[in-house]
This record gives C-alpha cells, sequence and structure tokens, in this order.
C-alpha cells in the first residue's frame, strides 16, 4: 500500500489548487482525476474581481492569469419584463481590478500543470473511491490507469457535486433550493448577434423559473450557462439541452434576435443536473471538503470559482498546519474558516434565490435598483465579493431596496 500525506479526489480547480499549495510546503500529495485529459463540461466561467485577487494570493502571476481570463466591466441584469440594471464592479476593465470570463479549458489544465511542477503526483484517467475513512488516516482505492490503495493522513474531497466523498463521510444533505438543470456551451462572439453583448459586459436574462448568462471569454467566444427549475423538465426530456436552449436564446430582447439566426454552438452542449450540493459539514478528523464538494448554491451570483480558490487556500492552511502538529484544533479550523468567509454570502445568495422564485418580487426589486443608484452600487459590490456581504442583509439596506 502507497502511504502519502495527503489524497486530493478531482482535479478541478479546487483540486489542483489544495495539491500544489501542499506540494509546496514539502508534503507528498497524490490527485486522482477520473477524465484522461480534460474535455467541455457543465462548468462555471463568470467570476467576481475577488477571484483574480485570490490566485495572486496562491502565487499566480499577472501573465498566467492574463493568458486563462478576460476582464469583464460588469454585468447587466435584464428582468423577465424586460427591466435592466447594470452591476458595475468600480474596476477599469483592466485585469487586475474587474470581474472576468475564465476559459476553462485552459484555466483547468494550467493549474494541475502547476500541481505537478510543485511535485504533486497527478494521475489522470484514475477514478478513486472511498475504502475506508479512519479517524486518524483514510485508504482510497484507485481504478483505471493506475491501480492499488493509497493510505493518506488526510483525504481532500474536491469532486464537485454529488461528491462521493461527502457521501462516505455521511454529510451530504438535500440542496436547500431544490433541483435544478444547467446547460452551458460557446457561441462565436463575432458571428452570433445574440451572443455579442457590449464588449467586455456580461449580461444575465431572468426568466421564468431560470435564468441565461452570457460572459465573453478569451478566444472571441461567449459562454452560455443557462440554470432551468423543474417546469423546464418535461421540455427537456422531450426536446432535449440545444433545441431548447436556441429557444430560449431566440426569445432573448437583443437586436431583435429570434430562434432562427442562433448559430450553432461551438462545443457540445453540456449539461448537469442537480445544480446544487449541500453538506452539513465540510471537515472530519482525516477528511475534508474543498470547492463545490463543501457545498454549492447559487451560479447566479457567480461565485463558484472564489469560492473554490478561497477553500482551497484554507483547506491547505488547516491541512499544512496539521501535518505540523501546529494546530491543535485538527482540520475543525478549516470548517470555521469557511463558515466565516462564506456564511454571511450564503444568505445573500438563499435572498436572491428567493426573489428570483417569486417573478413579480423580483421585479419589484428589479426596478428599484434600476432607479437608485446607491443602492445598486452596494448590491454590485457585495455580489462581487468586494465588500461583506452583511451589508445586504443590513435592515438599513433591505429599506432602501424595498422601501417605495
Amino acid at each position: 500500500m502507497e502511504v502519502v500525506d495527503v489524497a486530493v479526489v478531482g482535479g478541478g480547480p479546487a483540486g489542483a489548487l489544495t495539491a500544489m499549495l501542499l506540494a509546496r510546503e514539502g508534503r507528498e500529495v497524490v490527485l486522482f482525476e477520473r477524465a484522461p485529459r480534460w474535455r467541455w463540461r457543465a462548468c462555471g466561467v463568470f467570476a467576481s474581481p475577488a477571484s483574480t485577487t485570490a490566485l495572486r494570493e496562491v502565487g499566480l502571476s499577472e501573465d498566467v492569469i492574463a493568458a486563462v481570463a478576460r476582464p469583464l466591466v460588469g454585468m447587466e441584469v435584464v428582468s423577465a419584463r424586460g427591466t435592466r440594471f447594470r452591476l458595475d464592479y468600480g474596476g477599469t476593465g483592466e485585469l487586475a481590478d474587474s470581474a472576468v470570463g475564465f476559459d476553462r479549458g485552459a484555466l483547468d489544465p494550467l493549474l494541475l500543470d502547476l500541481a505537478r511542477e510543485a511535485g504533486a503526483s497527478v494521475r489522470a484517467g484514475t477514478t478513486a473511491s472511498i475504502a475506508r475513512l479512519e479517524p486518524d488516516h483514510a485508504i482510497v482505492r484507485a481504478e483505471g490507469a493506475q491501480l492499488g490503495d493509497v493510505r493518506a493522513r488526510v483525504l481532500v474531497g474536491a469532486d464537485g457535486l454529488r461528491s462521493r466523498i461527502a457521501l462516505a463521510a455521511g454529510v451530504e444533505r438535500r440542496p436547500a433550493l431544490g433541483t435544478r438543470a444547467a446547460l452551458t456551451f460557446h457561441l462565436a462572439e463575432a458571428e452570433s448577434e445574440v451572443a455579442r453583448p457590449e464588449p467586455g459586459l456580461a449580461r444575465m436574462h431572468v426568466l421564468r423559473d431560470g435564468y441565461c448568462g452570457l460572459a465573453p471569454v478569451l478566444g472571441g467566444r461567449v459562454n452560455v450557462g443557462i440554470v432551468l427549475g423543474r417546469s423546464w423538465f418535461p421540455r427537456l426530456r422531450r426536446d432535449r439541452g440545444w433545441a431548447v436552449a436556441r429557444q430560449i436564446l431566440g426569445a432573448l430582447p437583443e437586436r431583435g434576435a429570434s430562434a432562427t439566426d442562433v448559430d450553432r454552438p461551438l462545443d457540445w452542449v453540456a449539461g448537469a443536473m442537480p445544480v446544487g450540493h449541500a453538506v452539513s459539514r465540510r471537515a472530519g478528523d482525516s477528511w475534508l471538503l474543498v470547492g463545490d464538494a463543501g457545498g454549492f448554491l447559487d451560479p447566479f451570483t457567480g461565485e463558484g470559482l472564489h469560492r473554490a480558490i478561497v477553500s482551497a487556500q484554507l483547506a491547505a492552511e488547516a491541512v499544512a498546519g496539521l501535518l505540523a502538529g501546529r494546530s491543535s484544533a485538527g482540520l475543525a479550523g478549516y470548517e470555521r474558516a469557511m463558515r466565516a468567509r462564506f456564511g454571511a454570502k450564503d444568505a445573500v445568495s438563499r435572498l436572491v434565490q428567493g426573489f428570483l422564485g417569486r417573478p413579480a418580487l423580483f421585479e419589484y426589486a428589479a426596478r428599484r435598483l434600476a432607479a437608485r443608484s446607491h443602492v445598486r452600487e452596494t448590491m454590485a459590490l457585495v455580489i462581487g465579493d468586494l465588500a461583506p456581504a452583511g451589508r445586504a442583509l443590513d435592515p438599513r439596506y433591505l429599506a432602501a431596496l424595498l422601501g417605495p
């Protein structure tokens, strides 16, 4: 049996960054990624300005970030009735202080390469199952390109929605917002009217029982992400993803676009269901969860990648402290740090989703955000992770938003 300090299951941004940071600390790290090579799948690309700041904090240079991220000046939100308001994040449109659209086909492989360069053993094409979780170690069974059992002092679950590590630890819970489906793909920015927003501006269109986001990314492309509630499920089963996506795009009020002039996607329409993951806790004696595996609530606010980066950083600090004997609290410190960092933002996300689930209420709030610049500016800073999320929960702010 191979014995290592840390085993990471999942090679997305959260898993790759956790492996990279711990390998830099001199720890023996094995990372299991079931896909033999990266391929397009349903994932987020729009990220708040805090995301690039977090990447710099974990050691990525400006040149490296520029190779995978396109700066965005902000996001325009369009209600189902056509009310528009713009969330500007206070940046200049430069990469240093802007929201971004990530090229996941470049970002994810880059982070895995950085983990390898740091000394982590990255085992692509290998599926890891949990053989046993003990108080002082975990045993992982590898199948695929590399076989065998691995004993790790700490197991890091970075395996996303429906995490097998969360299931093995008995902490998986029902998502708070119910079952939703997501579709993602790219359109050519130069050729498709519906895909071409104002340069550097992302858009979010609120639908009945769903929403559709468009974010420019590198390579002359626009990423399309669509999240749909249960009322869409019969249509998805009957017509499949692209037919439904084409209908949604064709109905957007942009330059008179219709369903007949929406181009074919540049890649296949990737789907995911359910969109949402909840856990009762993120850490135990010998394991912890990072990224979406540690809980994912709301793609509307574009915080998934930011949370993946920050959770990797906090997880690496907790694991390094445990292995070096510096922490008497074990991995519980990671749980407390994540709650302190994201507890208020989760409450804001639930509040936003509450409005989205009631079209008349969302329309009411959208009109006030469009008309009240000071209220809109605070919302932009909170959504962009540039101000404490508690500001949006302050009764005075809610009164300013909802009052007549």
